[in-house]
């Protein structure tokens, strides 16, 4: 049997035309939408969001293009756009009846999230972003041979074709290459969950592709406009970080700091998949967020 979120109910909600995304729902009070991240889908915050679900509202959806998720194909270059991907995210929170939401996010899902908390701040009361830079700086400090870590980054950034056929031809092994070497406790995502994972994955490379290439391209326009004007997150923000600038050489706070003026930064000991690898710290940091 497929793993689900203990206790959460099951829905496909429109969010736009012709997309419906998967969503898993659970517990009472002020509303979270939690954002998964690469190569997961909304499971991954299991342990999280039934945590969370004793006080709040949780909210955990597939993201366009992801687990049970429609993956529209993309047409413009713009489907899979973070800001289309972030009117979704405010689009099914209304749906749900919420106006207004705390929103967490882990690697891809932070940079939706970001992105929902620029162009919407009316909505996003709180933003916590795990273990992820926003685009523009992601892009600034991928350098010499330590951008070899982000290999997937620059692979999946190619013209239509190549990368889809690359990845289709061994999708589990691609996929699960990331499932092991970014976590440092195995345990945390066990055989029934990689499997999960790994089928989900499979059925979307091309949609996973798109994520990933419009991040080179689409995205990097819309955080340089930001940039440019000067926009900058108006809510409290936290971010979870391993200490990846002291591998790649830059100050990851100082990063953030520029984007979100209210920030609290901490760096954490654990591996990539933080939401299931230690998820007290997660939800930690969620509530600490929730009090500011």
């Amino acid at each position: 049997m497929t793993p689900t979120v203990p206790g959460f109910d099951h829905h496909h909600v429109n969010v736009a035309d012709g997309v419906r995304l998967h969503v898993a729902v659970g517990g009472s009070g002020s509303p979270v939408v939690l954002l998964h991240g690469f190569p997961q889908t909304h499971l991954m915050w299991r342990h999280v969001a039934t945590d969370l679900a004793k006080e709040h509202t949780v909210i955990c959806p597939d993201l366009r293009g992801y687990g049970a998720s429609d993956k529209p194909a993309d047409v413009d270059g713009a489907t899979y756009s973070k800001r289309t991907m972030a009117a979704d995210v405010v689009a099914l929170a209304r749906a749900l009846g919420h106006d207004r939401f705390a929103l967490a996010g882990h690697d891809r899902g932070a940079l939706v999230a970001l992105r929902a908390a620029l162009d919407h701040p009316h909505a996003v009361t709180h933003f916590l972003s795990l273990d992820v830079l926003p685009t523009l700086d992601m892009w600034d400090v991928m350098r010499g041979t330590t951008a070899a870590v982000g290999f997937h980054l620059y692979l999946m950034a190619q013209p239509p074709g190549l990368p889809e056929q690359l990845i289709g031809a061994a999708p589990d092994a691609f996929f699960g290459h990331f499932l092991d070497i970014w976590t440092r406790d195995a345990a945390a995502i066990p055989a029934d969950v990689r499997t999960a994972y790994l089928d989900a994955s499979r059925e979307a490379v091309p949609s996973i592709v798109a994520d990933y290439r419009a991040s080179a391209h689409i995205d990097v326009e819309h955080d340089r406009a930001d940039r440019d004007a000067g926009n900058r997150l108006v809510m409290p923000v936290s971010v979870l970080q391993q200490d990846w600038g002291k591998a790649l050489g830059f100050d990851a706070a100082a990063l953030w700091r520029a984007w979100a003026p209210d920030l609290d930064h901490r760096t954490v000991s654990c591996g990539h998949f933080m939401a299931e690898e230690d998820p007290a710290v997660v939800s930690g940091a969620l509530r600490d967020l929730l009090g500011r």
